[in-house]
């Protein structure tokens, strides 16, 4: 009998930044107010949940989201650049009107998900999808038979959506992202498996606001 992981996949709390639709990848940016009551919430949410790991990429947003989840646990984040927001290059810290106004062709290409496509001195979806998944799979695969969560961005959340519903990289998105959502996923030997995606009930009553663009 193959063992089974249990994957809770969470996009990080609320940053200044994704509420000005500035593209963040891998700059360092921190939580906002709304963000860090969203990691609370998150944390309420989840309370019952037996977790054995708690992973997270090694960016700020993401690390103090997670340690809402790890702290009442007594376990350490386990972080890994591998989980890290695509890298943007020359488009980090701009906003989504600053780089059609600026790149408008590379605008473009990014828009309609062109797989060989990177922004000067970043990455290709293809490069930041087998980075992503591979990380996640080696997590998985380290908590066979457990139950873990994995604390990331946007873009990451969009490839392990991808790969769990075998939805093809350059195909457009018709799923919702959000900041502090509960997304669910099993992870066996034959890859990962979409349980449930976007629960945001936990966030009901407070003004969020949500991007379908990994930034």
């Amino acid at each position: 009998m193959q063992a089974v992981t249990r994957v809770l996949a969470i996009r990080h709390g609320e940053t200044d930044w994704n509420r000005d639709t500035r593209i963040q990848g891998q700059l360092d940016i921190g939580l906002n107010e709304t963000g860090r009551w969203q990691a609370r919430r998150l944390a309420l949410a989840l309370a019952d949940e037996d977790l054995s790991a708690v992973c997270s990429s090694d960016l700020a947003r993401a690390i103090d989201t997670a340690r809402e989840l790890a702290h009442p646990r007594r376990l350490q984040v386990i972080t890994d650049r591998g989980l890290r927001e695509r890298g943007f290059g020359t488009f980090e810290g701009s906003t989504f009107i600053e780089i059609e106004a600026r790149w408008p062709l590379d605008a473009a290409r990014w828009r309609r998900r062109d797989l060989q496509f990177a922004p000067g001195g970043g990455e290709t979806l293809v490069d930041l999808n087998a980075r992503c998944i591979g990380a996640a799979t080696l997590l998985a695969q380290a908590h066979a038979g457990q139950s873990i969560a994995i604390v990331a961005h946007g873009g990451v959340l969009d490839c392990l959506y991808r790969a769990a519903a075998h939805v093809e990289l350059d195909a457009p998105r018709s799923w919702e992202v959000p900041n502090a959502g509960i997304n669910r996923l099993l992870y066996t030997p034959q890859g990962f498996t979409l349980v449930g995606w976007g629960d945001v009930g936990h966030l009901e009553g407070h003004a969020t606001e949500t991007s379908v663009v990994e930034t």
